[in-house]
């Protein structure tokens, strides 16, 4: 949007109510709003008092705040996901909004810790808000530690109070079945797709026939998850097979929606959840989302051949969490108990194997821990 008509740096947001537009105008882009008018350009005298008054600190020399947050979303140490980076810049904003009278050098003392428990309370009722607002801010007080915009900080190791383990929660077989009996096609893709890939959401939407790629006479797909820029290497199975055969050539994208439109990793875990709310009475867990299909596509990998280490560095879990899933899916799925197990056992007892020939193998030195 253009800014010619309004001071230099001067942030204009259009705010829509329900008789009439406003318009909020901010010191600068994350700075103090200081006036609200339902005029696009405000020719008040006291508009340009007030914006005087607003950038005084800044004009001053201070480093603010705001400043600083600003200075983050304009580095690279912003992560690299479009949704990730979205929401840093809503956090950040909402950091830089709370402190925008603050100077960043508040920052460099011990009372300001608690500064930023009070804020982040504010969604104490949420944890998981609650939580990710310290871990933006924290991000961004490191970045200004690292880069020399302050000297040191006091809000490392912050608490939290959001805590999830959801390695017994995971879609069993009859879990699936009941889901896709009464979800349309579209949305039983969705979860064929996420069980036999263990693909995020975000990763899921993006699959095409051009991730296919063939290795030792093996189809596969060769996916850079967006999360963590790995590259995912993905047999694929009958399952699969039928999935991609089943779509129109003309289909660029592997999901679509009923309009045949792309989802939207958003759209992708709404539209689980809103089927999964019809047939909650006959799920294992009413509170079953498109995420806890990653226990049922470990379980797949390994009956396909990945080890667990292949399959922990896929999904982004340590080596002992991988194991804990696949075990509990293997066990509330009597149909695949065994097999699962058995292959689960084998792949265990070959990496202790693996390790205790390294510790042998290795020289006199390095058994000792020399260095």
């Amino acid at each position: 949007m253009p800014h010619n008509d309004l001071p230099e740096g001067v942030h204009r947001v259009r705010r829509k109510t329900k008789n009439v537009d406003k318009f909020h105008f901010y010191a600068w882009r994350g700075g103090p709003k200081f006036w609200e008018s339902q005029v696009r350009s405000p020719r008040d005298p006291e508009f340009s008092v007030a914006f005087s008054t607003a950038v005084k600190p800044r004009l001053a020399g201070e480093y603010m705040t705001p400043q600083m947050v600003d200075d983050f979303l304009d580095s690279t140490a912003m992560p690299q996901g479009a949704r990730t980076q979205a929401d840093y810049r809503k956090w950040a904003l909402r950091f830089a909004s709370e402190f925008a009278d603050d100077q960043a050098k508040m920052w460099e003392h011990p009372k300001s810790r608690g500064e930023l428990n009070e804020w982040r309370a504010k969604w104490k009722s949420s944890p998981k808000q609650h939580d990710y607002a310290g871990t933006v801010a924290v991000r961004i007080l490191n970045w200004a530690r690292d880069e020399g915009k302050i000297a040191t900080h006091f809000c490392d190791r912050l608490h939290r109070i959001y805590s999830v383990d959801r390695a017994e929660i995971v879609w069993t077989e009859a879990d699936q079945q009941a889901f896709k009996d009464a979800a349309p096609s579209w949305v039983k893709r969705v979860m064929t797709l996420a069980c036999e890939t263990g693909l995020r959401p975000a990763d899921l939407v993006r699959l095409t026939r051009g991730n296919l790629e063939s290795f030792d006479g093996i189809d596969r797909f060769r996916v850079r998850t967006q999360k963590r820029g790995r590259v995912a290497h993905i047999p694929v199975t009958p399952e699969l097979r039928r999935l991609i055969d089943e779509t129109p050539t003309d289909q660029l994208v592997l999901l679509v929606n009923d309009r045949n439109k792309p989802l939207r990793p958003t759209s992708a875990s709404r539209a689980i959840t809103r089927y999964r709310d019809r047939i909650a009475d006959k799920l294992s867990d009413p509170t079953l989302r498109l995420q806890d299909t990653r226990g049922t596509a470990a379980t797949r990998l390994l009956r396909a051949g990945l080890g667990l280490n292949q399959i922990a560095n896929h999904m982004g879990w340590s080596l002992r969490y991988a194991a804990a899933v696949i075990e509990h899916y293997a066990a509330v799925s009597p149909a695949e108990s065994a097999e699962v197990l058995d292959l689960l056992e084998r792949e265990k007892q070959r990496r202790e194997g693996k390790t205790v020939n390294a510790i042998v193998n290795a020289p006199d030195g390095a058994k000792r821990g020399e260095s």
